[in-house]
C-alpha cells in the first residue's frame, strides 16, 4: 500500500537520475497525498519527459468521476486483468520519483505512522500506470496510480503490501512499452529485496495533510511517544461504513 510519499531530493539530482529532458524546478514535498499533482516520468517520441499528473487514476472510459472510486494503487497481480489498468499497463507505464513513503500500522486500537526509505538514502522510482481522462466537454486530465506488490518478510509487519520500485537499470524496460511488452514488464513488479529499505516510527503529525515539513520524517521522540500512548484509543463507531465501488481495496488511503 502507498497512501502518502515524499520528494526531497533537489530537482537537478532527480533529473540526472531519471533522465528527462525538461528542467523543472519544484520545492521538496514531505506529505504528498492522493488527488494532488505529482511528478511523473514517461516516454514520448523516444525520450523521457517530466509531467505533472493527478494521483488517482481515472480510466478513459469513466463517464462521471464523482461516481468512480479513487484508484491510488494498482495491484501488480491483476494489472493485466482489471479494466481500469490493463490499457495503461500496455501503453502508459511510468515512473514516480520519490525519496520515501509513509505507512500506518494498527497497534492497540491506534494507527502508528512510519517513514520508509531506501537503506542507502537514495531516491527511488515508483512503478506507475497513467491514463488521460477526457471529459464530456473535451477537458483533459492526466492521472496516475502507483503499483503495489506483496511485501517482503521484513516489510510485512508494517503492511502486507508495498509500492513497487523499479531499479535504474530497468527504467527503460519499464517505460518503453514498444520494446518491452506488458507480459515481459510483469517480471519487474516485485517487492524490494529484504534489507533494501529501512524505517522508523514518526509523529502522528503526518496524519494531517496540511502538515508538510521535514520534521515529519524524523524518528518520534520519547516525549511524543509517551503523549501518544497516553491518549485513549478512539471507540469504534456503530455507524456502518459506506461501501465504495469494488476496487480490491486499491483506493483506500490507509
Amino acid at each position: 500500500m502507498c497512501g502518502r510519499f515524499v520528494i526531497t531530493s533537489p530537482p537537478a539530482t532527480l533529473r540526472q537520475i531519471f533522465g528527462y529532458v525538461e528542467q523543472p524546478n519544484f520545492p521538496p514535498r514531505y506529505n504528498i497525498a492522493p488527488t494532488q499533482p505529482i511528478p511523473v516520468v514517461i516516454i514520448e517520441n523516444g525520450a523521457r519527459h517530466f509531467r505533472l499528473m493527478r494521483w488517482g487514476l481515472l480510466p478513459a472510459w469513466v463517464k462521471d468521476p464523482r461516481g468512480f472510486a479513487l484508484l491510488i494503487n494498482a495491484r501488480a497481480e491483476t494489472v493485466l486483468e482489471k479494466p481500469a489498468f490493463k490499457n495503461a499497463m500496455k501503453r502508459r507505464r511510468c515512473l514516480i520519483p520519490a525519496d520515501g513513503y509513509y505507512e500506518w500500522q494498527s497497534f492497540d486500537g491506534r494507527k502508528r505512522p512510519y517513514f520508509i526509505r531506501r537503506h542507502d538514502g537514495q531516491p527511488i522510482g515508483l512503478a506507475g500506470l497513467a491514463e488521460t481522462w477526457i471529459g464530456p466537454n473535451g477537458e483533459e486530465m492526466d492521472t496516475v496510480a502507483i503499483v503495489t506488490a506483496p511485501a517482503s518478510a521484513d516489510l510485512a509487519p508494517l503492511h502486507h503490501r508495498v509500492p513497487v520500485t523499479i531499479a535504474p537499470g530497468d527504467f527503460d524496460r519499464w517505460l518503453d512499452g514498444a520494446a518491452c511488452d506488458a507480459e515481459m514488464a510483469l517480471s519487474l513488479l516485485t517487492a524490494p529485496e529484504e534489507g533494501e529499505f529501512a524505517w522508523h516510527e514518526i509523529s502522528t503529525r503526518v496524519n494531517r495533510v496540511d502538515n508538510d515539513d521535514a520534521q515529519l520524517m524524523l524518528p518520534i521522540t520519547a516525549e511524543e511517544l509517551a503523549a501518544a500512548d497516553a491518549k485513549p484509543a478512539k471507540k469504534a463507531s456503530r455507524k456502518p461504513a459506506a461501501v465504495a465501488p469494488e476496487d480490491d481495496g486499491q483506493g483506500t488511503l490507509f
